[in-house]
C-alpha cells in the first residue's frame, strides 16, 4: 500500500513546532510525579472512585447505547508508515481442513456432521480503537511517576504502568464536536485544534467540563475511515494549547477520532515536550485514539456515561478498547 502522503507526515515530525506558553502552565522538562504516591501506576485514573462511578451510572439512560469502536479488518488504517505491523487475520482451521486433518480427533462419523473453524490475528497494540498506557511516551529514560526504562523495562514489556494496570472505566463522558459547532462536515486537512475551539464548542453545546471526565474530540475524520489513505493523510488533531486546557480542566482521559490524537507536526511545550508526552508522561492522562464518534454526533449526544474495558496486555504500552456510551439524563 502506497503511503506517500502519510510518510511526509512522519518526515515532518522532526520539524516540530515550538509554541509559547505562560509560566503558569509551563512544566519543567521532566516527567510528572504522581500525587497518589511513588508506586502509583494509574495517574489520573485514580480520579475514578466508587462514588463517581455510581453517580454517573445513576443518570444513565440504558434504553440507548452507542458503540464507539471501529471494526478490525485487513487493510484498515494503521501505523505501517512508522514500520509497525498492519492488522493481519488468517484462518488456522477451516471446516474442510478440519475433516482432512481430523483436528477434533473424533473420527469420520463425527467429522461428517460437525464443522470447525479457527482463526488468529496479529496486530500492533495501537491498532483500531485503543487506549495508550502511561508508559507509551516518556522523557530522558523515565515514564510517568519516574519509573525508569533501565529498571522497569524488560524483554517482555514494562514492569510498571503496563496496559494491565488500566482498570475498567466508568465515568462521565463528554463529546466535543468541533465540526458541528463550526457548522461544517469535517475539519480541514492538518487543522490544529485550539483551546478557543474547545471553549467555543462547549459554549455551543451548553456544557462544561468536570474533573474526572473522559473527553472525546471529534474531527469528523472517521467518516473516511474505510479509505485508509485519506484517513491517515494530513489528519487534523489537537494542538498544545488545547491539550493544556484539557489537562487544566481536570480531564481524566482524553481521546479523538483520528489516528494520532494530536496534529502533526506535533507542537512542542518548552524545549522538547510534544502533546503525547505532555498528557501521558507529565500529567498521567491516558489517550484514546480511533474512537468512532459519528453516531454520537448525529444524535447530538454530548454528555454520556462512558463505559469501557481494555485488554489486560501485561507490560504493553497500549491495548484495544471497546468503549460504549449511554446518554445521561439531566440533573
Amino acid at each position: 500500500m502506497k503511503l506517500k502522503h502519510f510518510n511526509k507526515i512522519w518526515s515532518a515530525i522532526g520539524l516540530l513546532v515550538v509554541i509559547q506558553t505562560s509560566a503558569a502552565v509551563m512544566p519543567k522538562q521532566a516527567v510528572g510525579t504522581s500525587p497518589w504516591g511513588k508506586e502509583d501506576e494509574r495517574g489520573r485514573l485514580n480520579l475514578m472512585t466508587s462514588k463517581t462511578r455510581a453517580a454517573v451510572m445513576s443518570r444513565a439512560n440504558f434504553s440507548m447505547v452507542y458503540d464507539l469502536s471501529v471494526d478490525l479488518y485487513v487493510g484498515m488504517p494503521g501505523w505501517q508508515a512508522a514500520g509497525d505491523p498492519q492488522y493481519q487475520f488468517w484462518m488456522t482451521h477451516t471446516p474442510k481442513g478440519a475433516v482432512v486433518d481430523d483436528v477434533l480427533s473424533q473420527g469420520e462419523q463425527v467429522n461428517k456432521h460437525v464443522s470447525y473453524s479457527g482463526s488468529a490475528i496479529s496486530m500492533y497494540t495501537h491498532t483500531g480503537t485503543h487506549i495508550d498506557a502511561l508508559n507509551h511516551f516518556g522523557l530522558d529514560g523515565e515514564i510517568y511517576n519516574h519509573f525508569s526504562a533501565s529498571t522497569h523495562l524488560g524483554d517482555k514489556g514494562w514492569k510498571k504502568t503496563g496496559a494491565e494496570s488500566i482498570p475498567p472505566i466508568i465515568a462521565r463522558g463528554v463529546l466535543i464536536d468541533i465540526p458541528a459547532a463550526k457548522q461544517i462536515n469535517m475539519l480541514v486537512d492538518d487543522y490544529r485544534i485550539t483551546a478557543a475551539d474547545i471553549k467555543q464548542t462547549l459554549k455551543v453545546q451548553n456544557l462544561s467540563l468536570e474533573q474526572g471526565d473522559v473527553v472525546l474530540i471529534r474531527t469528523g475524520r472517521m467518516q473516511v475511515f474505510e479509505d485508509s489513505q485519506k484517513y491517515m493523510s494530513k489528519s487534523p488533531g489537537l494542538g498544545m494549547d488545547a491539550a493544556i486546557y484539557l489537562a487544566e480542566a481536570g480531564a481524566m482521559i482524553v481521546g479523538a477520532d483520528n489516528l494520532s490524537f494530536e496534529a502533526f507536526p506535533s507542537e512542542i511545550l518548552g524545549n522538547y515536550v510534544p502533546v503525547h508526552t505532555f498528557m501521558l508522561a507529565q500529567n498521567g492522562i491516558p489517550i484514546i485514539e480511533l474512537a468512532n464518534l459519528e453516531e454520537l454526533s448525529s444524535k447530538r449526544v454530548y454528555e454520556f456515561a462512558f463505559v469501557g474495558g481494555s485488554l489486560k496486555l501485561r507490560g504493553a504500552d497500549a491495548a484495544p478498547l471497546r468503549p460504549i456510551a449511554f446518554p445521561l439524563t439531566k440533573h
